[in-house]
């Protein structure tokens, strides 16, 4: 089996996720505390023991996903489920970096840390900003209704799946899309409870401030095969991966490229490495002859070991 490993983005959150690999895992109590320091963050208690409003916060989620989906890559370790190649959604495409060889986990969470940060900032600065999943609508459809309806701030932010995609910008835009989308044959419009247009234009000053951040940063040519958001193909170099991860907050995440070009490169075993099955959902969409199955709790990797 060539085994990828897939790390879901924001929205799959929830109190208590990872909270099995940290009891059971000397290791992984350390990477939270590398993460915690890393942060500045107290992340046992925030993921274990605080409220879902505080951890939905992106410059809390983001951090949060990271630490408990590299926790969970570090449990599939233990238990000697070792990846070929990894791909994230997202924030998930730095623990996948991480998996990769590609940056160091500390500098992941610093970085994932003021990535949060950023976007929720320029979230703020938008004077209005927010995101939709368009349903039961080809992405082309989309892109053609928003084109004719003559919006000039809304864009595809996800390409999630050939029935399912994310718009992302201005509030009144995005509401004009959804009406547009909803004429053009989609089935629902469902907005998302986001602090900003993530993926659009509207994050470019997240994007600038986070160009600063990464430029010092050590970027490695990755060990195993991992897969770029904004290309949809997989990372060559060191020097690629830093240029994408700064594109990727104003850039679409283009994950049906993304996955085709896994299926390609003859992947055929995908594992979602952290919380919910949203990955699994859309890899099922695009790829059923490819198993993906989950590795969020200690009892799924026990289950997978076996």
């Amino acid at each position: 089996m060539k085994t990828c490993f897939l790390f879901p983005g924001q929205g799959a959150q929830f109190i208590g996720m990872g909270k099995d690999f940290h009891e059971t895992s000397k290791a992984v109590r350390e990477l939270f505390e590398l993460a915690s320091d890393a942060s500045k963050i107290d992340l046992r208690t925030l993921i274990f023991e605080g409220t879902e409003d505080e951890l939905k916060q992106t410059r809390n989620t983001q951090i949060a996903m990271a630490v408990v989906e590299a926790a969970a890559a570090l449990s599939a370790r233990e238990h000697a489920i070792i990846p070929m190649a990894c791909a994230g959604f997202s924030v998930g495409e730095w623990p996948a970096l991480v998996e990769a060889g590609v940056v160091a986990a500390a500098d992941m969470f610093r970085l994932v840390a003021e990535r949060g940060r950023l976007m929720d900032e320029a979230g703020n600065r938008s004077g209005g900003s927010t995101m939709s999943a368009i349903l039961a609508l080809a992405p082309e459809a989309i892109e053609k209704a928003i084109a004719e309806a003559g919006l000039q701030r809304v864009w595809v932010a996800n390409y999630n799946s050939p029935s399912q995609s994310v718009i992302s910008g201005a509030e009144a835009d995005v509401a004009a899309a959804e009406v547009a989308c909803k004429s053009a044959g989609a089935k629902r419009a469902i907005r998302l409870k986001v602090s900003g247009a993530f993926h659009s234009p509207i994050m470019a000053w997240a994007r600038d401030g986070f160009a600063d951040l990464v430029s010092d940063v050590v970027f490695s040519d990755p060990k195993i095969a991992v897969f770029s958001n904004v290309s949809g193909r997989r990372i060559q170099s060191g020097a690629e991966a830093k240029k994408l991860c700064v594109e990727q907050i104003v850039s679409p995440v283009r994950w049906i490229a993304e996955e085709a070009s896994i299926a390609e490169a003859g992947f055929d075993q995908c594992y979602e490495t952290g919380p919910g099955t949203v990955l699994a959902g859309l890899w099922k969409a695009i790829n059923p002859e490819i198993p993906c199955g989950p590795l969020g709790t200690l009892a799924d990797v026990a289950a997978v070991s076996l």
